[in-house]
């Protein structure tokens, strides 16, 4: 096997990059001049030894806890839950929320093996046995697992008496309603608001 065939194998791994686009990125790697490809790998080796999850939230950070759990501006009453660090990126991008965070790592999935125990969800229940917290936003993925795993949370949060909220769901800006399936339409509906 050659190096082209492993640099194309590895890139291939990668969420999102079939063989195809593995192959056009290795090509691109060789032609590019050798101090790209040398600043690629550096950042992949810096990566992977400085960032590690927040001991406080879960999400990426090179320092613990990270830049938002230490911010005095944040909301310290409100946590959104996410499946995934990723998740944390999108939602700050809207500039929209302001309150604190806690990654689950994953999502429920009993076919593959993704119970309760392997999600951090007990470091949020201790978060919540404080008495800090007054909501708690789930904002996990609109899927069977997310649906689920909002659920379960739900039930598990409900009894302490902090207030549980789902972010809402529906129709993306720019989408046609002859395009939406019926379950989108329906929480659109369900999710109306004054104009």
């Amino acid at each position: 096997m050659s190096a082209i065939d492993d640099l194309t194998g590895e890139l291939a791994r990668l969420p999102g990059i079939g063989r195809k686009t593995a192959l056009r990125l290795a090509f691109h790697l060789l032609k590019a001049p050798s101090d790209d490809a040398q600043r690629l790998a550096r950042a992949i080796v810096a990566v992977r030894e400085r960032v590690r999850p927040c001991e406080v939230c879960g999400n990426l950070t090179e320092t613990s806890p990270c830049a938002i759990c230490t911010s005095t501006r944040r909301d310290q009453t409100l946590v959104c839950v996410v499946e995934e660090a990723s998740d944390i990126m999108a939602i700050e991008r809207t500039g929209e929320y302001r309150g604190m965070y806690h990654v689950l790592g994953g999502r429920l999935s009993p076919l593959d093996g993704i119970g309760p125990s392997e999600l951090n969800v007990e470091p949020l229940m201790r978060r919540l046995g404080i008495g800090e917290v007054q909501e708690v936003v789930l904002a996990t993925n609109p899927s069977v697992e997310g649906e689920a795993t909002a659920m379960y949370l739900r039930k598990l949060i409900g009894p302490l008496g902090v207030r549980v909220t789902r972010i809402a769901r529906g129709l993306p800006v720019g989408g046609d309603l002859e395009y939406a399936d019926g379950v989108t339409i329906a929480e659109a509906l369900s999710g109306r608001r004054e104009m």
